[in-house]
């Protein structure tokens, strides 16, 4: 079993670094608001795969994958919201916002904020549904019940996210001096705004 684990970690590590939207919203929070927000944006992405992880273990997630309907409206919605978070980027980029501490200021009363942005955008992420009903049973180890199994592996795959994208987190804090300055948050804004709108179209156009 223990081997088996093993093996399951490392396919978790890779999918969980592999870079998407999550890293994309992060990204955007973590430069817009500073370190905190930016946490409190990675706790809002891990308690997004524990739903999804609840809801794999009831049985409702494999009702989403296999009903096109369902996949079809969350995807489309979660694509909206990439979109509009894309779009914000956009904007903040033109409105020419200099200091992460600017940012902060102006989101200031909204402490739940990032929070909910981290939730949402990976509540309505399909994608998530689709992994945890058909890939995630296979790396379930032999010597547990199915159930226990897969609630081992979300929560051993909420625990990696939050190291990694905590980590990278961070980084971004550790290099404010650098995002500080008013050409490179341009950039950076316009670059992950391009991304998002891009992950957006990419969810939206994707098959279960």
């Amino acid at each position: 079993m223990f081997v088996q684990l093993l093996a399951a970690t490392g396919v978790l590590a890779v999918l969980t670094v592999a870079p998407g939207p999550d890293m994309a919203v992060v990204t955007k929070r973590a430069l817009a608001s500073g370190l905190r927000d930016g946490l409190r944006t990675v706790g809002g992405i891990a308690v997004g795969l524990l739903v999804w992880g609840v809801l794999t273990v009831v049985g409702l997630a494999a009702v989403l994958a296999a009903s096109a309907t369902a996949y079809t409206a969350v995807k489309l919605v979660g694509a909206a919201y990439l979109v509009l978070l894309g779009v914000q980027a956009l904007l903040q980029s033109r409105r020419g916002k200099t200091t992460a501490a600017a940012a902060g200021a102006e989101q200031a009363p909204g402490v739940g904020r990032p929070f909910r942005t981290g939730l949402v955008s990976n509540v309505l992420n399909p994608k998530i549904a689709v992994f945890y009903t058909g890939l995630l049973p296979t790396l379930a180890p032999a010597g547990l019940s199915p159930r226990l199994g897969m609630a081992l592996l979300v929560l051993l795959h909420a625990a990696l996210t939050l190291v990694w994208l905590g980590g990278y987190v961070l980084a971004l804090a550790r290099a404010r001096a650098f995002f500080e300055r008013a050409a490179v948050r341009r950039a950076v804004d316009r670059v992950t705004g391009v991304v998002l709108i891009g992950f957006g179209i990419k969810v939206a156009a994707s098959q279960p």
